[in-house]
């Protein structure tokens, strides 16, 4: 993340609209720019620790800082949250039926594998732009594909 003005202004724009706070933060605003801009003409900045390196963030930085502990202890245990285990096992289930044969039991996982997908979407909180597809697509497009060709063949 580079450090300048519009990135400040742009960080304190949005913090003061979230608050409704804008009118007075505008003579804030302008004290600001102007030390920022003065310590950036007499060169403050370019003696920084870590000049022209990225940053290092907190892995959680996007967790509050009360449920940081919380999280740490359930990471160490092993427990991820139901929307990763779900994720986990919709994997495993696509590995599974990628090397299985035709047959009733492709079927059953088949089904298996739409249940853990439609499962994940209703718990996931989103727009339906970002929902994951189900499998039956595929299989009804190739299903029609093939009873197209047996049909032509038939018809030659």
């Amino acid at each position: 993340m580079i450090i300048s003005i519009e990135n400040i202004k742009k960080t304190i724009t949005r913090r003061c609209k979230e608050r409704s706070v804008r009118p007075m933060i505008i003579g804030f605003e302008k004290i600001v720019e102007e030390r920022i801009r003065k310590a950036q003409k007499q060169g403050e900045f370019e003696n920084l620790d870590g000049f022209g390196k990225p940053l290092k963030f907190n892995e959680n930085w996007f967790v509050p800082e009360e449920l940081r502990l919380a999280y740490k202890i359930l990471k160490n245990a092993d427990c991820i949250p139901p929307e990763l285990e779900l994720k986990k096992e919709i994997k495993q289930t696509e590995d599974l039926l990628a090397g299985m044969q035709e047959t009733s039991e492709k079927y059953r996982i088949l089904k298996k594998l739409n249940f853990l997908i439609m499962k994940l979407n209703t718990i996931r909180d989103t727009s339906i732009m970002y929902e994951m597809p189900q499998h039956y697509m595929e299989k009804l497009v190739g299903h029609i594909e093939k009873s197209k060709t047996r049909k032509e063949r038939f018809k030659s």
